[in-house]
């Protein structure tokens, strides 16, 4: 069953954003995951002050699969570059059914 993590970004810094946006799906395919929504231009239905406007989803083949993505040390750089260039929510959602 897969898992899905989701992605929310708000992009303090557009240039390092793209620089990360270049390197930023290696991380999720090593671990067997894919984008499945979202991105930069997503449209907002509802905003009552809570959260930011841009969002991704991802999935996994599992939620091991989906901490080793997050906790990649070969990856921390890459990471690091996401983490200034916007201030992130990532999570983890547990599976229904």
């Amino acid at each position: 069953m897969p898992h899905y993590v989701t992605v929310q970004l708000e992009v303090t810094d557009p240039e390092l954003m793209q620089q990360y946006r270049e390197r930023g799906f290696e991380p999720v395919q090593k671990h067997g995951g894919e984008v499945i929504a979202g991105g930069p231009d997503c449209e907002v239905l509802e905003d009552n002050g809570g959260g930011p406007p841009a969002s991704v989803i991802l999935a996994f083949p599992s939620a091991e699969a989906a901490k080793a993505w997050a906790e990649d040390p070969e990856f921390s750089e890459v990471y690091a570059l996401r983490r200034r260039a916007a201030k992130t929510t990532i999570t983890l959602l547990p599976p229904r059914g």
